[in-house]
């Protein structure tokens, strides 16, 4: 078992100790957003870091936000 810690933009998101490690381009899922690993470095100590990146979210615009809607 090795400790990995999931970073995103030089922020840990997630740190576990797993058995299989992910790969490069593996579609992952953390705290419920999607993303997709970059890169996988190990360091000292069985400890692995993954860069990883996030699909951007897209909001649904509000009825306040459209001018031209009608309110009912």
């Amino acid at each position: 078992m090795v400790m990995v810690h999931f970073i995103e933009n030089k922020t840990v998101v997630l740190s576990q100790l797993l058995q299989n490690i992910p790969t490069v381009d593996e579609k992952i899922k953390i705290k419920g957003r999607k993303g997709k690993v970059l890169s996988v470095r190990e360091t000292e100590n069985k400890q692995i870091e993954v860069q990883i990146e996030f699909e951007k979210v897209t909001k649904a615009k509000t009825m306040a936000a459209l001018p031209n809607k009608k309110k009912r």
